[in-house]
């Protein structure tokens, strides 16, 4: 038996022509542009539906982070490859725009809400989950050492795109992950 009353979220056209919106507002203008009202103007969408279903920027940062997952690269047995790998995506990712961008915006978003800041988190965290998962094939153990290896490979990369507006230092990174691999044995 159906409901009478409106539907539970948005028409998948809608939620589509919203959030293209909505990203390309975060991406050029940054998340505090992410309002009902400019979304509205730029897509024609109804002000209350936007209101309805993305009352705040954190909403449509929150909805922005779940239809734009970065799946890890396919695992090839070689696990030395797949952390190199891992290191050319998130480079490639960071040079390209969008994951520099959106994470500057979370950072931005964070300092204006601090409820963004679970966000900025889950972002980062899905980030790096495939490093921490080439990291364990390798054979490392313990949480704090994979994480440990992990922020040595990719800390510097975040800094120079976040931080410094510089490309990530691919050569960099993949010496990082050398270093690290020597160290192993492996």
């Amino acid at each position: 038996m159906t409901r009478p009353g409106r539907p539970a979220g948005p028409a998948t056209e809608t939620e589509e022509a919203v959030l293209t919106a909505a990203l390309d507002v975060l991406l050029t203008e940054g998340a505090t542009a992410l309002t009902p009202q400019r979304l509205h103007l730029i897509t024609g969408v109804a002000r209350t539906t936007i209101y309805r279903h993305w009352p705040t920027p954190r909403a449509f940062l929150s909805a922005l982070i779940d239809v734009a997952p970065h799946p890890p690269a396919r695992p090839t047995g070689d696990p030395v490859a797949d952390l190199h790998t891992e290191v050319d995506l998130l480079c490639n990712r960071l040079r390209d725009k969008p994951v520099a961008a959106f994470l500057q915006a979370l950072v931005t978003a964070s300092a204006g809400d601090p409820s963004c800041v679970e966000l900025r988190q889950r972002y980062v965290m899905d980030l790096l989950a495939p490093f921490r998962g080439a990291v364990r094939a390798i054979g490392v153990r313990g949480a704090e050492r994979v994480e440990e290896v992990v922020m040595a490979i990719v800390s510097p990369l975040l800094v120079d795109a976040l931080l410094l507006d510089r490309p990530a230092d691919r050569d960099r990174a993949q010496r990082a992950v050398d270093d690290f691999l020597s160290r192993v044995g492996s």
